[in-house]
């Protein structure tokens, strides 16, 4: 007598068609529920701005998009230090403010909230609405590039950077060699001059000062 309880291993034809064909079936099904796993979702302002209130790192919004930032590298961050401190001793007691990479810098044209390295404002910042943590009208913006970024910043960013009235002067640093972009605000458009001698100066009409190219590179160690 045949315990009926334990399924006898079928071995026709006709059951092994059967398998694969239910195992191309249980295959397709894990594809479809990983393509809908990886739908990109869209995020409000709204929900954005809560995430990134309590987010340990910070995220670029982009129209509906959340981009988490990389981190910096040790010249990266060193450059990004340099900077604000020589622009914070140069332009005190002036009537001009850096600040650092904390604030977020909206861009309502784009709607892209953005964290440029450094920023500088005449007078008070012009914060978004109620909001504490955006602003809207540097004169000038500072960013250092990095491989992952340096074309997005020189390009896309730029341009949506060119959206803001108040904004007149950009300044590209490079973090692995003494290089430095600048863009400049002129009634015909926007010139480009760089720089890349150690013991040069930079004018920034915008502000009126002169940055020693030294001064922004002290204690960056070149590969």
């Amino acid at each position: 007598m045949i315990d009926s309880s334990f399924p006898i291993a079928p071995t026709s034809p006709h059951t092994q068609i059967y398998d694969k064909m239910m195992l191309l079936l249980y295959s397709q099904r894990d594809r479809l529920r990983t393509m809908i796993t990886t739908v990109e979702r869209r995020y409000s302002l709204e929900e954005y701005r809560a995430i990134e209130a309590k987010a340990e790192g910070r995220s670029e919004y982009r129209d509906g998009e959340i981009v988490p930032m990389p981190g910096g590298s040790l010249n990266h961050s060193r450059i990004g230090r340099n900077m604000l401190t020589y622009f914070t001793y140069l332009l005190r007691e002036t009537a001009f403010e850096p600040i650092n990479s904390d604030l977020r810098l909206w861009i309502p044209d784009y709607r892209r909230g953005v964290y440029p390295d450094v920023m500088v404002f005449e007078g008070e910042p012009q914060l978004n609405g109620d909001r504490t943590d955006e602003v809207l009208n540097p004169i000038l913006i500072v960013e250092v590039l990095s491989p992952s970024t340096a074309d997005y910043d020189r390009e896309s960013k730029f341009r949506m950077y060119r959206s803001i009235p108040s904004f007149r002067e950009y300044l590209l640093v490079e973090q692995d060699e003494p290089f430095v972009e600048r863009y400049s605000k002129q009634e015909q458009g926007w010139l480009l001059s760089d720089f890349n001698d150690l013991g040069r100066s930079i004018p920034l009409q915008s502000v009126g000062i002169e940055l020693a190219i030294a001064e922004i590179y002290r204690g960056v160690v070149f590969g």
